[in-house]
C-alpha cells in the first residue's frame, strides 16, 4: 500500500487549527517534513476507503465524541466502520501514549471502541520511559519536542525580580489552591516575592475559589483567563521560576514550555521529572517530595534567584530528530503488521 517507498501514515488529527494543542502542530510539521514519509492528515472519506500503510492515534477519544447526541452517534456510528476496515486489511495501528490509562468516557459504545484499538495497536509510542505498555506490542521512546522554535517569535524578557508563577489551564489535579496556601505560609520568608496565577480555571467555580484564596495575600495576582500563545510565553517570562505543584503529572508540556524559554521549574518528584533533570542540567528542574510545602518554595526561590549560566539541554527534543523518529516508528508497526518484523 506504500507508494515507492514512501510510508503513508495517517494521523488520527486533521489541519491543526489556531487553538489545537501546539504539540499538535510542531508534530504535523515534522511529519510533513521527515524524508520517506507521506503525511496524511485525518479525513473521514479517506480514512475509510483511501489508501494508507499506518493510522497513527494520539488521543482517539476526539474522534468519537461530539457536541449534540447526533454528532456521538454519527462519530461513533463512524468509529465502528473504522474498526470494520482496519479489521479487514493490513493497517497497522500505532498509539501514541501520553497519558497512563485510557480516557474515562460515559459511553459504554465509545469504551468498546477505544479498548478495540487499544488492544489492535501494532505499536507503541512513548513520550518517556516510564510509560507503561501492554507486554508483546514493540514500542519506542520518542520524547516531547522542544518549544524554542514555537516561542521563537516572542522577544526575550527579563524575569520580574523576586516573582515566581503559576502558567497554564487550571485545572483541580493541578494543585493551583495548594500553591496560593503553601505561599501564604512563606511570610515572612518570601516577603518581598510575588506569585503570579496565569490561565484560564475549568469551571466557575474554581475560578471563585481562587480568587477568594489569592484575596487574603497581596503578594498575589491573578490573570484568569484563555492565554493566547504570546500571553503563555509572557506570562512564563515574566516569572523568575515556574511552580507546578500537580497533585499527578506523567507528561508536562507546560514543564517543558518553561525550560524551553529558560525558566526553571519546580515540579512533583517521580521517575519522569527525576530523568528530566539529569537531562537538561543540573538547576534547572526542582522537585518537591509528597504534599508541596513552604520551605519547598523557599527553596526553590534561591533557585529561581541565580539559575544556571548555560540554558537547559534540549537538544535530543528537536522536531526534525522526533520527525524521522516518527517515520522509523511507523516503519517497524508496518513490518509487525505483515509479518515481516
Amino acid at each position: 500500500m506504500s507508494t515507492g517507498d514512501r510510508l503513508r501514515v495517517m494521523q488520527s488529527f486533521g489541519a491543526p487549527r489556531a487553538t489545537s494543542n501546539p504539540y499538535v502542530h510542531m508534530l504535523d510539521a515534522a511529519l510533513a517534513a521527515a524524508p520517506g514519509l507521506e503525511h496524511l492528515r485525518f479525513d473521514r472519506r479517506t480514512a475509510l476507503v483511501g489508501r494508507y500503510d499506518a493510522l497513527h492515534f494520539h488521543w482517539p477519544e476526539t474522534l468519537f465524541g461530539g457536541a449534540t447526541p447526533a454528532k456521538k452517534f454519527v462519530r461513533r456510528l463512524f468509529g465502528t466502520l473504522l474498526i470494520a476496515r482496519l479489521r479487514l486489511t493490513r493497517t497497522a495501528i500505532v498509539r501514541t501514549l501520553h497519558n497512563v490509562e485510557l480516557p474515562d468516557v460515559d459511553s459504554r459504545w465509545e469504551r468498546l471502541l477505544l479498548r478495540w484499538i487499544d488492544r489492535r495497536a501494532d505499536f507503541h509510542i512513548r513520550l518517556n520511559e516510564s510509560t507503561p505498555v501492554r507486554p508483546g506490542i514493540p514500542s519506542a521512546v520518542i520524547p516531547h519536542g522542544h518549544y524554542r522554535d514555537w516561542f521563537a517569535f516572542v522577544p526575550p524578557t527579563p524575569a520580574v525580580p523576586r516573582s515566581l508563577g503559576f502558567v497554564g489551564l487550571v485545572r483541580r489535579y493541578k494543585g493551583v489552591e495548594s500553591l496560593i496556601a503553601r505561599f501564604g505560609e512563606t511570610s515572612p520568608g518570601l516577603a518581598d516575592w510575588t506569585l503570579r496565577i496565569a490561565g484560564n480555571p475549568s469551571t466557575g467555580e474554581l475560578a471563585d475559589e481562587i480568587r477568594t484564596l489569592a484575596s487574603a495575600d497581596e503578594r498575589i495576582s491573578l490573570d484568569l483567563r484563555y492565554l493566547s500563545e504570546e500571553d503563555f510565553a509572557r506570562a512564563v517570562l515574566s516569572a523568575a521560576g515556574i511552580v507546578l505543584p500537580y497533585r499527578f503529572m506523567h507528561n508536562s508540556g507546560t514543564a517543558l514550555a518553561a525550560l524551553s524559554l529558560g525558566r526553571p521549574v519546580l515540579v512533583p518528584r517521580n521517575e519522569v521529572n527525576e530523568a528530566l533533570a539529569i537531562e537538561v542540567g543540573e538547576g534547572w528542574v526542582s522537585m518537591f517530595d509528597g504534599d508541596l510545602t513552604a520551605d519547598d518554595l523557599e527553596r526553590f526561590s534561591q533557585t529561581a534567584a541565580a539559575p544556571p549560566a548555560t540554558a537547559p539541554q534540549l537538544d535530543d527534543r528537536g522536531w526534525s530528530l522526533v520527525g524521522i523518529r516518527h517515520r522509523d516508528a511507523f516503519a517497524r508497526a508496518v513490518r509487525a503488521r505483515r509479518g515481516d518484523a
